[in-house]
């Protein structure tokens, strides 16, 4: 199972930072991506990270501002996220998959962790 956390509500401009934590299963030869999907919006790529940690990809919209990294001795993934604007308000998933290519696709990811709110107000 994956089990993301940290989200909450937070004023633009701050910063929260999320993890994804696997419990059942490790997380070594997998990329991890970050999903986030607003209401009345469709599923969106944030970021995505090999096992290794060597290649991450992110979307333009955090390009900067995001930044995803992992720890594997604790088999979680983590997404901080600075200078937060309104629109990065959503329920923010993480998912894994097997391999080493940086999909940004939801439907190229096998498992998923259930989401984490993340408010930010203007």
């Amino acid at each position: 199972q994956l089990q993301a956390s940290g989200g909450g509500l937070v004023q633009a401009g701050g910063s929260l930072r999320l993890s994804c934590a696997a419990s059942g299963r490790t997380l070594s030869s997998s990329v991890v991506g970050w999903f986030r999907q607003a209401p009345g919006t469709e599923r969106e790529f944030v970021a995505a990270i090999t096992w290794s940690g060597d290649r991450t990809t992110y979307a333009n919209s955090v390009k900067g501002r995001f930044t995803i990294s992992r720890d594997n001795a604790k088999n979680t993934v983590n997404l901080q996220m600075n200078s937060l604007k309104p629109d990065d308000t959503a329920v923010y998933y993480c998912a894994v998959r097997s391999g080493t290519f940086l999909y940004t696709v939801g439907r190229n990811y096998d498992y998923w962790g259930q989401g984490t709110q993340v408010t930010v107000s203007s």
